[in-house]
């Protein structure tokens, strides 16, 4: 009896099981994935569509592989230095009666710049004459009592001893003749001192004295500073790897050498900051980058010159491994600053036919370094390369591409091999289409994870 009781309690239960049962779709598995969850709601199904799949195409940015020549060039950071720096100081001592510059300004080899009081040099000067003038009569006296003491001699009239005498006497007032006409020249230097120039042309630096002021000798301070500006020098340093490559086409043709600093801003202004994405913060491109160390160290903005490498250091910093180098710009324009940072391009050589695609394009992976290439049927494929050397914006590669192909720049998260893609030249497509999880951005997202060469 209590096991019939069971039975009968237990036939509700298997019918809601059954009701249960045909309420459900069966999955059919020759349906594909992204249908099933398009009948199950389709909201997930519509989101992961961004993938290549029945989603629809990807948009991407790509560029063309070139064969193109292009530069070898070494890259540095070096600053401006003088040729010429001069300290004027005061040769004499004396009181500063005028200036005859205004600091900071442009002078010429040989301009007046300071003159110290004149009068005592003068003085002395007039001093030194008198003096020379006695003993030049004295010594004129003395020379023609030598001839008579020489004639009474041969003769026999005096002993030999008093004609050496005159001789002597003679001989002394030639010494102080010429004693006295040093002391001569040394008044005349003295008051020509008295009148400071300029011994190179450059600019001046600020004013250590004024009028009115007392200067000393060769004391401590200079009075001022003068730079020449023009030409100029750029030091600069590079790996002592390059020096056999530097020295080999050194002594083919000298080495031009090319000084920049960045983009000039309004006084104040600060570089803008990255642009935010969703959650996550786009890191700074190489340009950017290279333009906020530039900030930091001081790089001159706007600047733009051409020189030649002038000098090679004797030898390798063994503290660093480095080699130092010198480049003359002409610097007509004063673009060029002593002390000013600036970003140095030395160019070896240039290198034609070389194979060439966007820094953008290039990929690291855990096999290597590959980019995305788009087939004719735009689709895309995986490509490994070897990459050469980077210049700037573009990179150099070895193997693995050929001029006039079609390589993906921005875009690359959200590809996969063979998705089908479609393509815009030259500029990048809005943020606008899915990750992959429903939100836009992908694209932007792709570019900014890129670990930099």
């Amino acid at each position: 009896m209590p096991r019939k009781i069971s039975e009968f309690a237990a036939l509700p239960l298997i019918a809601l099981a059954l009701v249960s049962c045909n309420g459900q779709k069966t999955a059919d598995p020759s349906t594909p994935a992204s249908a099933q969850g398009q009948g199950a709601g389709g909201a997930a199904g519509g989101g992961r569509g961004g993938r290549g799949g029945p989603g629809g195409p990807i948009p991407v940015t790509t560029a063309k592989v070139e064969n193109k020549a292009i530069p070898v060039t070494i890259p540095a950071v070096g600053t401006a230095e003088a040729q010429q720096t001069v300290q004027i100081r005061a040769q004499v001592t004396g009181q500063l009666s005028a200036v005859h510059f205004v600091e900071g300004q442009e002078v010429k080899k040989g301009q007046e710049l300071f003159t110290i009081d004149p009068r005592p040099f003068q003085a002395a000067l007039s001093q030194a004459q008198a003096v020379l003038a006695r003993d030049t009569a004295t010594a004129n006296n003395a020379q023609s009592q030598r001839a008579r003491y020489q004639d009474l001699f041969e003769r026999g009239l005096i002993p030999r001893d008093q004609y050496e005498t005159q001789i002597a006497a003679s001989q002394s007032a030639q010494a102080t003749l010429e004693a006295d006409r040093a002391a001569v020249d040394t008044a005349k230097l003295n008051l020509q001192y008295t009148h400071v120039t300029a011994p190179i042309a450059g600019r001046t630096g600020a004013l250590g004295v004024h009028q009115g002021d007392l200067v000393r000798a060769n004391d401590t301070n200079p009075m001022v500073v003068i730079n020449q500006l023009s030409p100029i020098y750029v030091t600069f340093s590079v790996p002592g790897r390059y020096l056999p490559d530097i020295r080999r086409y050194q002594a083919k043709s000298p080495l031009q050498v090319h000084a920049k600093g960045q983009a000039a801003l309004p006084p104040g202004a600060q570089p803008p900051p990255p642009p935010v994405i969703g959650s996550l913060q786009a890191q700074p491109s190489p340009d950017q980058a290279a333009a906020k160390a530039a900030a930091s160290a001081g790089i001159a903005p706007g600047l733009a010159a051409s020189g030649r490498v002038t000098f090679i250091d004797n030898a390798v910093d063994a503290a660093t491994g480095t080699i130092k180098l010198k480049g003359t710009f002409d610097n007509t324009d004063h673009a060029l600053w002593p002390g000013l940072f600036v970003q140095i391009t030395l160019d070896l050589t240039t290198e034609g036919n070389a194979i060439v695609v966007p820094a953008a394009a290039v990929q690291p992976s855990q096999s290597g370094q590959f980019v995305y290439v788009v087939k004719p049927d735009h689709s895309v494929e995986v490509r490994n390369v070897v990459i050469l050397r980077q210049q700037g914006e573009q990179i150099v590669i070895a193997q693995g591409l050929a001029a006039g192909e079609e390589v993906v720049t921005e875009g690359q998260l959200r590809l996969t091999p063979g998705a089908r893609v479609t393509t815009t030249h030259g500029q990048a497509e809005p943020a606008t289409a899915s990750d992959g999880n429903g939100k836009g951005g992908g694209a932007r997202h792709g570019r900014a994870g890129r670990n930099p060469l």
